[in-house]
């Protein structure tokens, strides 16, 4: 492959472009829309007791919210400070003293009645605690307690009866490193991250077509590309500060595409605080929207190929890059028969985008030189999900999209180094610098020095099932230690979840807060564990953004609300190591930062560099600009690969609609307001179109039930800009419709997507003792979601 460096932050082009717009009323009076002044002031005003601290962070420390990596206030997109709200509303979790003690050790059932925000306002963890089972309240414990109780338990334990998790709050990559090793030092392999609810579909898809498990472009190829498509994807309220750089995208003449079942108002209009242009007037940031049906995303792309394919048998060239694909693409021929065995109507029907605006998106793409496609959870939270990936990689590839300036494939991530966790192996299907496969055993296993557990560990969801297993099972899970995470508001089935969380014998929380899932009960003993924070481990750490730059982030001095007892993280996978085997814990002991980035350096070869990371603004990207760069794959023989994939059927009963979760005003599952800036919907405002709420005489604002065989949800109707046939949920609050236990099965991720009834509330409840007994619902019973 060849390396071309990225060559640093370009400035944002300058002139003023009253064709972007929103409205000449200035700061979007009148508009529903963020109040970004007034949101700084109030994160200000909550960190007034650490300010200097908090200022410190925020200049000198890597931002810990999403994975856009910026370094103190400057990245290396474009030049000039850049800061955005979700990084202003996670800065209160670095700072924040202590819960205070008569809160912290009163009876569990009053804490039970806090959400988990209010839990996260209480404070941060002031030192470890422990409650045993039949006990109302947490203890107080010394960390020797703690740590030998967890010891002695995983002495006694087959190694396939405990399993480590690790979340993407601002956990860096010497603390996976160092969990992905002691995990398989102490001998299980039953290992998984936040990556796998989110990402783990376009990392297995990306690596079957293309070979590689990352972005293959940075930010900057957005800037001047013909086309920026974004799919399923909110990169506006994710990672705010991106719209600074499709404002720059824009000025360069780049079209900026979004496909998404809901007309989000975030990607349609946006006020750019540190644009003054921006901020005034606001900035029109989609040039289109195509409304698609939830799932409906292979049949809209095998449309747009169709098409091509159809320009091709007119004009030869029209449509494929026939040199790139001859030059570098595996499996053509088997694509075009898959494509052209597709009929218009299964696509339109499936899709749910007209004919006639699926060949103008096609012929759009056909003319263009260059094009980014991103993407986010809006294609990988289905059962199908790497399937979608990978014909998103079969569009680039047909078109020569990928390996150059201002073209390439990128996953959207949303979380600060959640792309480091399988590079540093802490995954059940990988190890550092590579997967299982034979030679990468052998390299890792004489470089640690000790033998690896050879069998298959389970992916999150599935150990969550096999806490239920029978208590004689080989993989019965009696033991999880969590770094973060809350299962509860995360996972389908928050029902399942929490009877799974209370069949284990012993769970560790190792994390900076509580959270629901920390108050639910075990077998034996609950016990919590205070995590420093990124900022506040010692020899400071790394984390990896969306587009492969590897940052440094200094240990940050002068906390006021310095927790005391906290650990860093990777000193208490050690010290763990040191107590359940103590005779050869010497093999995973590490003395300092530095040592554990030596050693990356060593584990994953694309990683070498990351050794010399040493200050504040330390920075290096692996792979260089481009990944495939001239077309040239890390496949085995250097090709990418055109993966044929079916349309899926949804099994989407007449009369249902399928549901899609969405954030609001949102960290992952952390809410940080009720009302969503964007649309002013609450947390249980169903989005609805209205026409499908008129046929069901539904009034805007009208209290609703949705539901089906899993669960139900009691909200109000939300007329909104929702493709016919789909309904939206915020994310976690919808949860309790998913069903638990389906799977994409390449990637592991659970479906998020389902179908369910809507009906007027009133009429709902006045019926539900004979309709709707015991939730039975025949034409919903037995269907795959």
């Amino acid at each position: 492959m060849g390396q071309t460096k990225h060559t640093g932050p370009i400035k944002l082009p300058k002139g003023i472009q009253p064709k972007f717009w929103v409205s000449p009323i200035p700061f979007g009076l009148g508009k529903v829309k963020p109040k970004h002044i007034r949101d700084t002031m109030k994160v200000v005003w909550e960190n007034k007791d650490n300010l200097s601290y908090a200022k410190n962070i925020i200049t000198k420390g890597v931002c810990d919210g999403c994975a856009l990596g910026v370094s103190g206030l400057y990245d290396q997109t474009l030049t000039g400070p850049h800061l955005c709200t979700t990084r202003l509303n996670v800065l209160r979790l670095n700072t924040m003293p202590a819960i205070k003690e008569e809160i912290l050790h009163s009876d569990i059932d009053e804490l039970r009645k806090l959400s988990s925000t209010e839990l996260r306002k209480l404070g941060r963890i002031p030192y470890p605690l422990i409650r045993r089972a039949g006990e109302r309240k947490f203890s107080r414990i010394s960390w020797d307690e703690a740590m030998d109780i967890i010891a002695g338990k995983m002495k006694k334990l087959d190694p396939k009866q405990y399993a480590f998790y690790l979340t993407s709050r601002g956990i860096t990559n010497e603390t996976y490193y160092v969990a992905a090793k002691v995990a398989r030092f102490l001998g299980t392999n039953h290992l998984d991250n936040a990556s796998r609810i989110c990402h783990s579909p376009s990392k297995t898809a990306l690596n079957r077509s293309l070979g590689v498990g990352a972005s293959t472009c940075n930010y900057k190829d957005w800037i001047g590309t013909d086309v920026l498509l974004f799919w399923g994807s909110v990169a506006s309220n994710s990672s705010p500060v991106s719209t600074k750089y499709m404002l720059a995208a824009k000025k360069k003449g780049t079209k900026i595409i979004v496909i998404n079942p809901y007309r989000e108002p975030a990607m349609d209009k946006y006020w750019i605080p540190s644009v003054p242009e921006s901020a005034l007037f606001g900035t029109k940031i989609a040039d289109d929207f195509y409304q698609i049906n939830i799932g409906g995303d292979i049949a809209f792309m095998h449309g747009i190929m169709k098409h091509w394919f159809e320009m091709e048998e007119k004009e030869y060239g029209s449509a494929i890059n026939h040199e790139f694909v001859q030059a570098h693409v595996n499996g053509y021929e088997e694509l075009k028969a898959k494509v052209q065995e597709q009929s218009w109507d299964a696509i339109v029907q499936s899709s749910g985008v007209a004919k006639e605006r699926i060949i103008e998106l096609s012929e759009l793409l056909a003319k263009s030189k260059n094009a980014v496609f991103a993407w986010a959870l809006g294609l990988t939270m289905h059962s199908f999900a790497t399937d979608n990936i990978s014909q998103v990689a079969n569009l680039a590839l047909l078109r020569g999209f990928i390996g150059r300036k201002n073209n390439g494939l990128m996953p959207f991530r949303g979380h600060s180094s959640v792309q480091g966790t399988g590079e540093m192996g802490a995954d059940p299907f990988v190890l550092p610098g590579g997967g299982w496969d034979k030679k990468n055993v052998e390299r890792i296993e004489k470089l640690w020095g000790f033998e690896l557990p050879k069998w298959q560990g389970d992916i999150v969801g599935v150990s969550l099932e096999n806490a239920m297993l029978p208590d004689d099972h080989e993989r019965k899970l009696k033991l999880y230690y969590l770094s973060g995470g809350n299962f509860l508001e995360t996972m389908p089935n928050p029902k399942f979840v929490e009877k799974a969380l209370a069949n284990l014998d012993i769970r560790i929380h190792q994390d900076i807060i509580l959270n629901t899932s920390t108050l639910v009960d075990a077998k034996e003993a609950v016990i919590v564990l205070p995590a420093k924070t990124r900022y506040e481990q010692e020899g400071g750490g790394t984390s990896t953004s969306t587009e492969r730059m590897v940052y440094f982030s200094p240990e940050i001095e002068g906390n006021k609300n310095r927790i005391k007892e906290a650990r860093a993280e990777w000193k208490i996978y050690i010290d763990l190591a040191k107590r359940v085997k103590p005779d050869t814990a010497h093999l995973v002991d590490f003395k300092d930062a530095q040592a554990i980035r030596e050693e990356i350096a060593k584990a994953n070869p694309n990683y070498d560099g990351i050794q010399y990371l040493k200050k504040q603004g330390d920075v290096f990207q692996w792979g260089g600009a481009w990944l495939c760069e001239d077309g040239i794959c890390p496949t085995p023989d250097g090709k990418g690969n055109l993966i044929p994939v079916d349309i899926p059927s949804l099994d989407k009963p007449d009369g249902t609609f399928y549901i899609t979760t969405r954030r609001g005003k949102q960290f992952n599952s952390m809410v940080f307001k009720e009302v969503d800036p964007f649309n002013d919907a609450e947390r249980y405002d169903v989005l609805i179109n209205p026409e499908d709420a008129k046929r069901l005489n539904i009034l805007d604002g009208e209290g609703i039930v949705v539901y089906n065989e899993h669960g139900t949800f009691q909200g109000k109707a939300r007329y909104a800009e929702i493709t016919k046939g789909n309904i939206g949920l915020h994310f976690p609050e919808g949860n309790v419709l998913i069903p638990q236990g389906i799977y994409d099965g390449p990637s592991g991720i659970p479906q998020y997507s389902v179908a369910a009834k809507v009906e007027k509330a009133e009429r709902y409840l006045a019926e539900k003792d004979t309709k709707y007994l015991e939730k039975r619902i025949d034409d919903l019973e037995d269907t795959p979601a």
